[in-house]
């Protein structure tokens, strides 16, 4: 039996670890069993029990502190990164190894790991050896995207990591039951856009012909062959949770393998019953 994974990944703030507790929670009132591994080695908080937490490998904090290495932030994450790429079987034991595995690996929002370094592509790489269905869910601040040129920007960090990882990738704007009345209306052009119309209503602001020229061509290519859109995350809105979940769980086909539950045997002696009769008696007295 396959097991299935989502990749939770996005810039710093995005929402990646409120997005993991509302799946958790809705998960549980489909009566479905969805875990958390925590894979960011700088988190300091979150409101889920983790099935794994890389902090018990390592932890960006023990790194900077580490005379001989003089790591900053972003080096130090990067480091235990690649620390935790040499230890994949830490993960194989914390994993275990149950049928019907539904995990949801919280990542870190530094979007070097996702562009030009090979360790979520590793990572990848390993979970599928280890028989899941990964998907890739992209998280971007709906509060972030109102702007056409901070949603182009947006787009290609989303690209960036689909072409990465070569996986399955569904792309989620967040925080929108945070956006004010009027930013939630302008803000669904945005979930499935127009590029060129975006890039004649916003021609004016252009100063150099040469960036106009090359904003034209990523915006071409997004659209001309939909490479990206997005679907809305309001977690107070238990339908929309529930449509991005279909979402990823159709483009790791989960569900499809679960056995048919049978239907419970009925008593011979209930089974020739007659209804009609009962029912007759029922009325007459």
């Amino acid at each position: 039996m396959p097991r299935y994974a989502q990749l939770v990944m996005g810039p710093a703030g995005s929402g990646k670890s409120t997005y993991c507790s509302t799946m958790v929670q809705h998960a549980e009132s489909l009566n479905r069993s969805v875990h958390v591994v925590n894979l960011d080695p700088a988190a300091e908080y979150f409101n889920y029990p983790v099935m794994a937490d890389i902090r018990e490998l390592i932890q960006v904090d023990d790194v900077m502190e580490d005379n001989s290495l003089r790591f900053g932030p972003n080096g130090g994450l990067v480091f235990c990164m690649e620390y935790f790429a040499n230890n994949f079987d830490w993960l194989e034991e914390s994993l275990g190894h149950v049928e019907d595995d539904y995990i949801l690996f919280d990542c870190p929002g530094q979007i070097e790991l996702y562009t030009h370094l090979p360790v979520m592509r590793q990572l990848v790489e390993q979970l599928q050896q280890w028989e899941f269905r990964v998907c890739g869910v992209f998280l971007v601040d709906s509060q972030f995207m109102v702007e056409s040129f901070k949603f182009i920007s947006g787009v290609m960090a989303a690209l960036s990591a689909m072409v990465s990882l070569e996986i399955p990738q569904v792309n989620v704007m967040t925080k929108m039951d945070l956006l004010a009345p009027k930013a939630k209306k302008e803000i669904e052009k945005y979930l499935d856009p127009d590029m060129y119309s975006m890039m004649e209503d916003n021609s004016d602001t252009f100063r150099s012909k040469k960036f106009k020229k090359l904003t034209k061509a990523i915006c071409g290519l997004i659209d001309d062959y939909s490479m990206v859109r997005f679907l809305p995350f309001d977690r107070t809105d238990e339908e929309g949770i529930n449509i991005v979940l279909q979402h990823i769980d159709f483009s790791i086909q989960y569900g499809e393998d679960l056995e048919v539950k049978e239907p419970k045997e009925v008593d011979e002696e209930q089974s020739n019953l007659n209804y009609d009769e009962i029912f007759q008696d029922k009325v007459s007295s």
